[in-house]
């Protein structure tokens, strides 16, 4: 009996050990926010002091990827799949092409709720969960684009109420999710927490306090346009709600022992083009895609939001520990979204004894180390003509990075072309994807491409291939109405 007594106390003790060292962890997760748009990143557009400051505590990744458009990549980010493998490799509700010279392949609607998630897997672990902010992870009644409803199914024991009015006007609910999210922290403090803040910020309608509009305008920025002044302010006043939050951090004495990952759902809007069934021209392919508009430049990176470019992949991301991560690193590994379902299971003490799991643990990597070199591939075989996007997968290898456009491609015009492409890039000395070296590096465009459907193979996952519904006069023409062979 007393030995089993002194057990007893070992495995309490040894669970209290573990349970004190648990990190409180904060995900925030911006909508459209381009890697240039911050000072630590190179932007002279707009201050952003709080971010600078969060990425000169912790560490800033140069190379940090997510998919190219929302859906997507929070579907990979919560659940740490390949979006290959989860199937939600597209935006919902459904929209395609369906007369398109390829055939999309099929893709998941819901986010199921048996599928293992993030928050339900820290919530096995002991911690309190809560998000704010949009999900567009469901449509129906299980949660939309805007709000989750069926918080608990998916492993949050709290979600925020929708934002007053509409999240496309006034600040689109900064300061209410920051808000709601400071009075969770508050609430559950005494515990180890899990927060999923996921801003409406810069997701159009881009919409942002009036009087840093006017800040904006009156130093000069342009009513509309690239580098607009609306734009501008919203980006200011996400940077004022980051403040807020680690001074709320600070006055809870939660800092130090709090992990904070900030990173962006995919690249900035660059430019937008109308689909020409919408705006009335031919959608045969024959007249070049139409600027509809234009907001913030990614330069250096080559396009923006829904492009395999860097401009549509590559985002900002920060992270601080002050307990575990050393100050002032800048981390140049490339990182998968995928990685931070494992890393942040691990920093919670957790095995990440998933199913299925794609990504790597980072925590050797933030903490002065490395991890094991890997390739990193991106699945996107779908049409979405407001970024002209055609079907694709894309392999970085190193400084290498490898597109494959499956039937057809735009050019910058942009015009359309029919033929399969291959696209190779050193990202070390072309960081803005300029010059195609897939010729003159032939062989080792072909390695990449055979490890790119190697890759494919293994999931499996389907590679477009010739529409049978292919109708050359309606090729471009958009819809969210299912044909019979989309059902």
């Amino acid at each position: 009996m007393k030995i089993l007594a002194s057990l007893l106390v070992v495995v309490l003790c040894t669970a209290h050990s573990a349970f004190a060292a648990q990190p409180n962890i904060l995900l925030i997760l911006t909508d459209d926010q381009g890697w240039p748009t911050l000072g630590c990143y190179g932007s002279k557009h707009v201050p952003t002091p709080h971010l600078d400051r969060l990425a000169g505590e912790g560490v800033r990744f140069t190379d940090a990827y997510v998919m190219s458009q929302c859906t997507p990549t929070r579907a990979a980010l919560l659940t740490g799949q390949h979006t290959a493998r989860n199937g939600m490799w597209h935006v919902i509700p459904w929209y395609a092409s369906p007369w398109a010279r390829l055939s999309e392949p099929a893709y998941r609607e819901q986010l199921p709720r048996e599928m293992p998630n993030l928050p339900r897997l820290l919530r096995s672990a002991g911690y309190a969960t809560g998000m704010a902010g949009k999900w567009h992870l469901t449509t129906g009644a299980d949660g939309d684009y805007v709000h989750l409803n069926a918080g608990d199914a998916y492993g949050f024991d709290f979600v925020a109420p929708r934002g007053p009015g509409s999240q496309n006007e006034g600040d689109k609910w900064v300061d209410h999710l920051t808000d709601q999210t400071i009075q969770f922290i508050r609430e559950y403090r005494e515990k180890p927490w899990f927060f999923y803040l996921a801003h409406h910020t810069l997701h159009g309608v881009v919409s942002a306090p009036a009087d840093l509009i006017q800040k904006h305008r009156q130093a000069g920025a342009p009513e509309s346009g690239m580098f607009n002044a609306t734009y501008l302010a919203a980006i200011e006043h996400m940077d004022n709600s980051i403040g807020r939050l680690m001074t709320a951090l600070d006055e809870m004495q939660q800092r130090e022992n709090t992990l904070i990952v900030f990173l962006s759902d995919n690249g900035g809007v660059d430019t937008v083009y109308s689909p020409p069934g919408l705006i009335g021209d031919p959608t045969d392919g024959s007249v070049p895609l139409k600027v509809k508009m234009q907001e913030f430049d990614n330069a250096p990176l080559r396009a923006g939001k829904g492009s395999a470019y860097e401009g549509g992949i590559r985002v900002p991301c920060i992270v601080r520990w002050p307990e575990k991560i050393k100050a002032g690193q800048v981390i140049e590994t490339p990182v998968h979204v995928t990685d931070w379902m494992p890393t942040l299971l691990a920093a919670a003490g957790r095995d990440t004894d998933t199913p299925v799991c794609d990504g790597l643990n980072l925590l050797p990597l933030l903490q002065g180390g490395s991890i094991p070199e890997r390739p990193l591939f991106f699945y996107t075989p779908f049409y979405e003509l407001r970024w002209c996007v055609t079907p694709s997968a894309v392999i970085r290898e190193g400084d290498w990075k490898l597109i494959e456009s499956f039937g057809d491609w735009f050019d910058d015009e942009p015009r359309y072309h029919v033929g399969h492409k291959l696209e190779l890039f050193n990202l070390r000395t072309d960081l803005g994807e300029r010059h195609n070296l897939a010729d003159s590096e032939r062989e080792r465009a072909q390695a990449m491409q055979a490890k790119l459907h190697a890759w494919l193979d293994s999931i499996p996952a389907a590679i477009p291939r010739e529409n049978p519904h292919f109708d050359a006069k309606r090729m471009l023409e958009e819809t969210k109405v299912k044909q019979a062979w989309n059902e």
